[in-house]
């Protein structure tokens, strides 16, 4: 038969696809995942650093805090606080979450051969990189878990952000253990992950790629000390202010400049 008879397609104007060796046509159901995979990750990436940012505010004092919180509930735009909109922003992030999750565990081993196999691999090999997968595969494992217990408190309180809320559900409410694991888990495995997508899709490599991922490693580990450190100043900060808060737990917060009833919700 000639081949491109056999290339044709019944309908007019379609052609098949294109079997190498005779074999069924090749998905490209596994490539869209992939990339749904890498925008999905870089959005997680890119959210969880603009909100550690937010969250940092503190540092700056209690109104600045409060400033980002009112921020995010409409207040300066409305001139009312509508603490649905946090609810709108928390359930996105959710969704992207469970997407982003269900895309990585493709990759994941699936059985206790597969794990035994890939940890032989990995100590032959002593390969930085594939140690840096595993790093992500434990840390995306932990934050599954971990992260929604949050989110969740977030859906369904949006209202309770604040310099005097945040700190009291940190240390009056016990939250802080969860969230000190979290920073670690969210900052090893962002940074990893913003790395190891940089290196597959050849971003700021140059015309060096083993030079480029060098730079790119530097970089990646620049930037997780740098935002563990920030952490670790705000957890400090939340904490500090939730101790001397103690014993008023439920007040909310209200900088000097504002009247009380401005900030009735």
């Amino acid at each position: 038969m000639n081949s491109s008879a056999a290339r044709s397609h019944p309908v007019a104007g379609l052609r098949a696809p294109v079997r190498e060796c005779g074999g069924p046509a090749k998905s490209r159901w596994p490539a869209r995942m992939d990339l749904a995979q890498s925008l999905s990750g870089l959005a997680l990436g890119l959210f969880m650093w603009g909100h550690m940012f937010f969250v940092s505010s503190i540092l700056l004092g209690k109104d600045a805090m409060w400033v980002v919180a009112k921020a995010f509930e409409g207040y300066f735009i409305f001139g009312r606080s509508f603490p649905l909109l946090v609810s709108f922003v928390v359930g996105g992030v959710a969704a992207l979450l469970v997407l982003h999750a269900f895309l990585a565990m493709r990759k994941f081993p699936a059985s206790w051969r597969q794990y035994a196999t890939f940890g032989e691999h990995r100590r032959m090999l002593a390969h930085g990189d594939t140690t840096l997968w595993w790093v992500q595969v434990v840390t995306g494992f932990a934050l599954f878990f971990l992260a929604f217990p949050h989110l969740f408190q977030m859906l369904m309180h949006p209202a309770a952000i604040g310099p005097y809320e945040s700190a009291d559900r940190m240390f009056s409410g016990r939250w802080w253990p969860l969230y000190l694991v979290l920073l670690f888990c969210v900052e090893l495995h962002g940074g990893v992950g913003l790395y190891r997508l940089a290196v597959k899709w050849g971003w700021l490599q140059g015309s060096d790629p083993a030079a480029g991922r060098r730079r790119l490693k530097t970089l990646k580990w620049a930037l997780t000390v740098f935002f563990l450190v920030l952490g670790l100043a705000t957890f400090a900060a939340y904490l500090k202010i939730g101790y001397e808060h103690r014993d008023r737990v439920g007040e909310v917060y209200t900088p000097a400049w504002v009247k009380p009833a401005e900030t009735a919700r």
